[in-house]
């Protein structure tokens, strides 16, 4: 049984002490040792420097505080998990409108990076139903960011802004209403143009064939095979699928031949975690998808948050390079990257990738902004660390795995290559993982001027590393 929240009363007295104790934790780091999170989990795929200093404590700041079903809203703390928001607000048939694929990414993680779903082509990104949070400044002060008021320009600079600019201690955020299941249609494109061509119309309608479209992503296995799935959600009982406890795996489920729409089915709340079970499809890396493994792999460590577990010990002790030096291959250079480029360059950067870049399955997810900005937005650019433009398609690309070092190559030459190309087509990349920008290059795609100005006034002594040290030099 999902569990409801505690009674408003209770979870806002629960929450005030945990941000006593975060402020307790603050004040005992030292005024010249710079601020960070005393956090045993992370789903970025930066390399960090080992920090030995204590760090500030958040272990009171994981609870959803409260769900209003009469408002659609909910508070929540900053450190909760989406896998605790979703199995607080479900009972009441609500939903955050943008559910991050993975179980353990949190609402404000979700806000200070940059989080995306098959929801994005119509509510945007996470950071985009935040009505107001309370955010630890670098200062020591927990300030309360609005669209309109005096701290307005913390809470439009927040998102991106990776913790260089505070912590987000609370969020109240929109829900929406949701259904009990959601009917899947699996379309199959021969080539990326007409992919990208139906995605667009898609995106733009919130329609396809006279059925709306609640939910929109995609997959691309080669050039020749590409899918579009199309979620609608509904109230009608029925037999539905189970990828997470059965030997049945989801991305492979979307394959079919010829041009009639593949169906299916799942419950609303398999539909929100289906990437997670597989990790998308990471979960290869470590035999779960062969079935004589999977029948003995234990379902409780079907989830990303396991999987990470075993990239961190394969990191901590080189284990994947370890093995393909006995069998005399190179090491292998990570590439784990989610890029944005408008629609309509779409096609073209993933042929280039196939081309360049020996990696699949690939992700798609299209996004807007979301229509209308909330109050006190700047109409042209509203999220100035993350500048997309309103009433414009991108899509999200997302891969994530590995490939072969070349000898003499610099280091990182396959995601500096993939950076170059990003930008060529106008694009972002979300910065959760590996970045070679020079200080120039990131300024000019991350808001340096407008950030500079955020930083001086809300982390006037840099208590907190700055964009570009965190982002890209991260030693």
């Amino acid at each position: 049984m999902r569990r409801r929240p505690e009674p408003r009363e209770t979870g806002f007295a629960a929450h005030r002490a945990g941000v006593e104790q975060l402020l307790g934790s603050y004040r005992a780091i030292p005024s010249h040792a710079t601020v960070r999170l005393a956090k045993k989990t992370s789903n970025l795929f930066r390399t960090r420097a080992v920090a030995n200093a204590p760090g500030l404590d958040v272990s009171g700041l994981s609870r959803v505080i409260s769900v209003n079903p009469q408002d659609n809203t909910a508070d929540v703390a900053g450190m909760c998990t989406y896998e605790d928001l979703v199995d607080a607000t479900l009972p009441y048939g609500l939903a955050p409108l943008v559910v991050p694929q993975l179980k353990t990414i949190t609402l404000g993680g979700a806000v200070t990076g940059l989080g995306i779903e098959s929801t994005s082509f119509r509510s945007g990104l996470p950071h985009e139903s935040v009505l107001e949070m309370d955010i630890l400044t670098g200062s020591g002060e927990i300030l309360t960011a609005t669209p309109e008021g005096e701290n307005s320009e913390l809470y439009w600079g927040f998102p991106n802004s990776y913790g260089t600019l505070g912590y987000a201690t609370r969020l109240k955020i929109r829900l929406e209403p949701v259904l009990p299941y959601v009917a899947l249609r699996h379309v199959r494109f021969d080539d990326l143009e007409t992919m990208q061509a139906t995605m667009d119309r898609i995106a733009t309608e919130r329609e396809y064939d006279g059925i709306a479209v609640h939910y929109l992503d995609g997959v691309v296995f080669s050039a020749t095979e590409s899918y579009l799935t199309l979620g609608v959600q509904t109230a009608e009982p029925g037999p539905v699928s189970d990828y997470h406890a059965g030997s049945k795996i989801y991305y492979r489920s979307i394959q079919h031949t010829g041009s009639t729409p593949k169906s299916d089915r799942l419950t609303i709340h398999d539909y929100l975690w289906r990437w997670d079970t597989d990790w998308f499809w990471c979960s290869r890396a470590f035999g779960t998808q062969n079935p004589r493994i999977r029948r003995f792999w234990p379902t409780k460590y079907r989830r990303s948050s396991f999987y990470w577990k075993l990239i961190g010990l394969d990191q901590k002790y080189d284990i994947a390079d370890r093995l393909e030096a006995r069998k005399g291959n190179p090491p292998r250079e990570r590439v784990v990257q989610d890029i944005e480029v408008p629609i309509e360059n779409t096609a073209a950067f993933v042929h280039w990738f196939l081309d360049e870049i020996p990696i699949e399955p690939l992700w798609l997810c299209p996004l807007r902004l979301r229509e209308p900005a909330a109050p006190g937005a700047d109409a042209a650019r509203p999220w100035p660390l993350y500048p997309l433009e309103p009433k414009r398609t991108y899509v999200n690309v997302g891969f994530w795995s590995s490939v072969p070092i070349v000898p003499g190559e610099p280091e990182g030459a396959a995601n500096r290559a993939i950076e170059k190309k990003v930008t060529e087509f106008g694009g972002h990349k979300s910065l959760y993982s590996e970045a070679f920008y020079t200080e120039d290059e990131f300024a000019a795609l991350y808001g340096g001027a407008k950030f500079k100005e955020l930083k001086k006034r809300y982390d006037p002594t840099s208590r907190l590393l700055d964009m570009y040290s965190k982002a890209v030099q991260r030693k």
